[in-house]
């Protein structure tokens, strides 16, 4: 079996740092059986691999043709490995999630960063040429980037983790990567909380009662809000301007707090652009709770494919 020619249901997987959403796709991306279970983040790697088995069990059907995975951490493609993680899942990096998963299923198993998964149901299938930059911002900031209607990976499936450029508003900021002065140290929702403290506001538990505050004009929240956005924006454009992409979008978490953010990121965003990009602007995606489960039923038809029980190179 190849990786192009898939024509029965495939089992997509969305591996996040709480949850597990699984389903059953047919080939015309219906969704014809669901299934989530929690994460065992803290149990280890080999707990979280027999968790994705129960999740892929939970919806297979007879016929299934093979499982894709969307992962938290830097996915490599073609290794199907986890090159790198944060903590969030307990000994994720360098895990053969892949492999892992094969022999746990008996199912070849494709697998890819969830935020690029989730970005590739921003195309227009195989005959998009477009260029997309896409954000996702939420508890980190992460991003895929695609050239010519192709997703890039980069070295080690590292292309698009654009949470670790570097960021003026950041400086000097401790990042979750192990360095300092990265976008996601400013721009991430914990970011933004934790900075609204670090103005003088009072600690809050969570980025929704720092929007509420600023939605009742506290001083301290609105600043830590609009300069995680202009943070970010700043990024965008930039990289608007080095990559020229046809569209830009920002998905997660925080753009959905309400205009406050997402009009400072747009301002910041249009005031980087180059005079031949004046009129580009980001865009909320178009999918919804799905995209990134969707994506990860595709990968299958685009991506490597990992055998149970063999050795030699992907198919």
């Amino acid at each position: 079996m190849t990786a192009r020619h898939l024509d029965a249901p495939v089992v997509g997987l969305d591996l996040g740092g709480t949850k597990i959403a699984a389903a059953l796709v047919g080939p015309d991306g219906t969704v014809l059986a669901r299934h989530t279970l929690p994460t065992p983040a803290t149990e280890g790697a080999e707990a979280v691999l027999d968790a994705l088995a129960v999740a892929a069990r939970a919806v297979r059907g007879h016929g299934s043709a093979a499982i894709g995975v969307a992962a938290a951490g830097v996915i490599d493609p073609v290794t199907g490995t986890v090159t790198s993680a944060t903590d969030t899942i307990r000994g994720w990096a360098g895990t053969a999630l892949a492999a892992g998963l094969a022999v746990r299923t008996g199912l070849p198993v494709a697998c890819d960063n969830d935020v690029r998964a989730a970005a590739a149901t921003e195309l227009d299938g195989p005959d998009d040429d477009a260029g997309l930059l896409y954000a996702a911002v939420g508890t980190g900031v992460g991003g895929a980037v695609a050239a010519s209607g192709r997703m890039l990976h980069g070295a080690a499936g590292i292309a698009g983790h654009l949470g670790h450029l570097p960021s003026p508003e950041a400086d000097g900021l401790p990042c979750t990567c192990g360095a300092t002065g990265h976008l996601e140290a400013v721009a991430a929702g914990p970011a933004i909380t934790a900075h609204c403290a670090r103005l003088g506001g009072a600690p809050a538990d969570r980025l929704q009662t720092v929007a509420a505050r600023a939605a009742e004009g506290d001083p301290h929240a609105t600043a830590a809000i609009t300069l995680g956005a202009r943070a970010t924006g700043r990024v965008l454009g930039g990289l608007a301007n080095a990559l020229g992409p046809h569209r830009v979008v920002v998905a997660g978490g925080v753009p959905r707090i309400g205009p406050l953010y997402w009009d400072a990121l747009c301002a910041a965003f249009a005031a980087e652009l180059m005079p031949p990009l004046r009129d580009l602007r980001p865009r909320p995606p178009r999918g919804g709770a799905d995209a990134a489960v969707l994506g990860a039923a595709a990968l299958p038809r685009t991506l490597p494919l990992h055998h149970p029980h063999t050795t030699g190179a992907p198919s």
